[in-house]
């Protein structure tokens, strides 16, 4: 009459053990693309607040004793350049795969395709041919990692607007667009987003709000 629940007890044992490698590795983790955005399209509270959801996603994660920032530029009077906020690196997904091992080479030849730019939890994020694509991720900024040039927002206000006006530049996490010119294949630069900043303008190119996020070393 006991042997079942004896057998529960080892099975779950077994599961705990099986769990223990992945929940390491994720406390390594480096980078993520977020698993969802906070929802309400472009408006993330500015930079603490997109800072603070990379931090709670990590949280429950497993990874919450680094310190972590959105990949995000911001406009205007104080300039924020996205690169200059992550560290210096390297950075490893949630499966422990190097994306890159500095600044320069991620701005460069880094190894970032749908397959390696995973969630906090180690998921592929949808990508083009998938339903529904969430490719594109916000950004607000050039292919060098800097912040957008002239008059034009194009950050959704520095990360405060979900309506109509405004937009925001958006990379493709999966490398994939309409065509293979650089832009299209770019995975922090890839063309503004269309409609506005709200959640719904963002879904209609193939968005959900989502960011790049990486922990400061």
């Amino acid at each position: 009459m006991t042997k079942f629940p004896v057998l529960s007890l080892l099975a779950a044992a077994g599961l705990i053990a099986g769990a223990a490698p992945a929940l390491a590795q994720q406390a390594d983790m480096s980078f993520f693309v977020t698993s969802a955005g906070p929802g309400k399209g472009a408006d993330l509270g500015g930079l603490a607040g997109a800072d603070a959801h990379c931090q709670k996603l990590a949280a429950a994660a497993g990874a919450s004793a680094k310190t972590w920032r959105a990949y995000l530029s911001t406009q205007g009077d104080g300039a924020v350049n996205a690169k200059d906020r992550i560290g210096a690196g390297p950075w490893q997904n949630a499966k422990g795969v190097i994306i890159a091992k500095d600044v320069a080479e991620l701005h460069g030849a880094n190894n970032l395709t749908k397959q390696t730019a995973l969630t906090e939890n180690g998921a592929i994020v949808n990508g083009r041919g998938d339903t529904p694509n969430t490719h594109d991720i916000l950004t607000g900024t050039q292919p060098d990692g800097t912040a957008p040039t002239g008059a034009d927002d194009k950050t959704c206000g520095n990360w405060t607007k979900s309506g109509a006006e405004g937009v925001a530049i958006v990379g493709h996490s999966d490398r994939t667009g309409l065509d293979t010119s650089p832009p299209m294949l770019s995975w922090n630069s890839s063309h503004p987003s269309r409609g506005g900043c709200s959640q719904d303008a963002l879904k209609s190119t193939g968005g959900a709000g989502l960011l790049y996020c990486f922990a400061v070393k």
